[in-house]
Formats: C-alpha cells, structure tokens, sequence
C-alpha cells in the first residue's frame, strides 16, 4: 500500500510538468468564461498525469493486487476509466453536448458489468436484517447508475483550484483504511494509489493553479472511485454497506443531487452547467478561494472520519 501510494505520488509530480508544457504546446487550454472562476487561460490535461502516476503504482504492485482481485476485475477497472479518460479528453478540446457524454459513461460502465465489479447485494434496513441479493439486470442497473453518479459528482466539484484533487485523495486515504479494516487489501492499494496520483498533482493544481486535470481526470477519478467503493464499501455489513461510500463521498454527491433539482426548480434544464455549485455560494458568500477548498476537505475528512468508524469491526 505504501508503495503504491509514494510511486503514484513521486511518478503523479513529475509527470504534470511536462504534461502541462504540452498542454501548452498543443493549445490545450481552459478559457475564462461566466462559468469558470480562473480569469487566465490554464493548461489542461493535468489528468493524464494522474491517470499515469495510478497506472505505473498499479503496474508495480499487480503481483500483489491480483492476488486478492480477481485479474478481470482489476482490467475492467481499468478499461473502462481508461474510457471515460478518453472522452474527457475529447470534451475538453470539443466540449461534448451533456446527454452524449452521459450516454458514453454509461457505456463506458460495461467493462465493469462483464468483469464482475457489480453490486450484486444490498443491505436489508429491515429485520431480520441481512444482504438481500439482487437480479442480475438490477445489478448491472444500481452498478452502472452509482459509478455514473459518483464520475459526474467528481466532475462537479472540480471548479476551484485544489478542489477536486484534494477531496479525492481524502476520499481515497478514507476508503484505504476502511478496506484494510475489513480484510480486503488489493482494494487498499487501489485506493493508495488513486490518492498518490492525486496527491502528486496538488501541489501544481493549488491556486494559483498551473495546471488543470479537465474532464479527463475529473471522470477518470470519479469512475474508479465508484468503481472501487463497489468492490469494497458494498461488500459490508448490511447497515453499513450503503452508508460508508455515501459518507466518503458527501460532499460531491450532494452537489450532483442537488444541482438538477436546483435548476428545474429555476426552469432551467438539468444538465445545463451552471455557477451556482455549493463552492460557488461559499464564494458568494464572501469566502476566499482557498478556505472554501479548505472547508470543503475538512468536511471531507470529517465525513471519512465517521465512515470508518462506523465501519469498524471488533
């Protein structure tokens, strides 16, 4: 677990500069608009150094994560990230309509549906208590609806510098000792090394930010999050199972739930991007850039904090 967490970190820091200079090179750059809180154009692709440091830590311990994960479902993990990685990358250069990339995040969950990485039990919140198992086509239903949900809830907050990043690898470091605790070591190292790339990364998205991770980080975090809290968080006891990754994830879900319900409540479409996310009216509120992040990873680290409590065996 600590190899993978310092390898992504060391692999994840130095692979943003240079994914930065090409950023720049190529033109790959965020404009200010009245959405975007940055007033200068910022290099993207801050992603794929992520996506690199998680993949070179993975490489390096996969003798040790196959040996409690099955190789298909490490692969399917994988591939499909990879997926929506790359459709994050063409909508940060061609800014994709939002029912389309909805449409290929849930067709980029297939690989999780056919690996066996799905909720096939859901707790039972009534006696006599227990795991209730599920039919195969609302498995593949709940799995594909929550890795969706969570890759968009990434995705979300990732407007402040440091935001997104930040959150995940909390959210990551949270998860980690919760897989431990229950047994489940290969989900430990995923999450080590999610949170290393993250980690690794900060420190160039911290504001004033060099860099951004765009789409292309943004859904690959928010789907092997999902997809790792499915392996492990769901795999609970039964009055935790749901409650754990709901915790470790508060702070995003929140904001994608609330956020479609806010805007058809204002006659405006659902999926339409707005400015009015919660960072937004902390900014509002007269809060700095930096303590609305700060607030927003001690709510976090808060909510992990509770998670693995509760989650707690013995």
């Amino acid at each position: 677990m600590l190899l993978a967490l310092g390898t992504a970190t060391a692999v994840s820091c130095a692979a943003t500069p240079a994914a930065r200079w090409l950023a720049i090179r190529q033109g790959a750059l965020d404009k200010p608009n009245e959405r975007k809180v940055h007033s200068t154009p910022i290099p993207t692709s801050g992603g794929v150094a992520i996506i690199i440091g998680f993949l070179v830590a993975a490489g390096a311990v996969a003798t040790g994560v196959t040996a409690h994960l099955e190789a298909r479902q490490l692969a399917a993990i994988i591939i499909g990230a990879l997926m929506v990685a790359v459709m994050g990358l063409v909508d940060d250069r061609l800014d994709l309509p939002a029912k389309l990339k909805l449409a290929l995040q849930i067709v980029a969950t297939t690989p999780l549906l056919v690996g066996g990485v799905t909720i096939s039990f859901l707790s039972n919140p009534f006696p006599p208590g227990g795991m209730v198992a599920l039919p195969v086509w609302l498995s593949w239903l709940v799995t594909a609806g929550w890795v969706v949900a969570v890759t968009n809830a990434l995705n979300l907050i990732d407007g402040l510098d440091g935001l997104a990043a930040g959150v995940s690898t909390i959210a990551c470091l949270a998860l980690a000792v919760i897989a431990l605790n229950w047994g489940q070591p290969a989900v430990a190292v995923l999450c080590a090394a999610l949170a290393g790339g993250t980690l690794g990364y900060l420190p160039w998205n911290w504001h004033p930010a060099r860099i951004i991770m765009g789409d292309t980080g943004a859904y690959f975090l928010g789907y092997v999050i999902g997809a790792i809290t499915v392996l492990g968080a769901f795999k609970m006891a039964a009055t935790i199972a749901i409650l754990v990754p709901i915790l470790v994830l508060a702070v995003p879900l929140f904001d994608t739930v609330l956020s479609p319900v806010r805007r058809y409540l204002h006659g405006k479409p659902a999926f339409r991007a707005d400015r009015d996310h919660l960072h937004h009216r902390l900014l509002a509120m007269g809060l700095s850039e930096q303590r609305v992040v700060l607030l927003t990873y001690a709510v976090t680290a808060v909510c992990g904090a509770i998670a693995i409590w509760i989650s707690r065996r013995g």
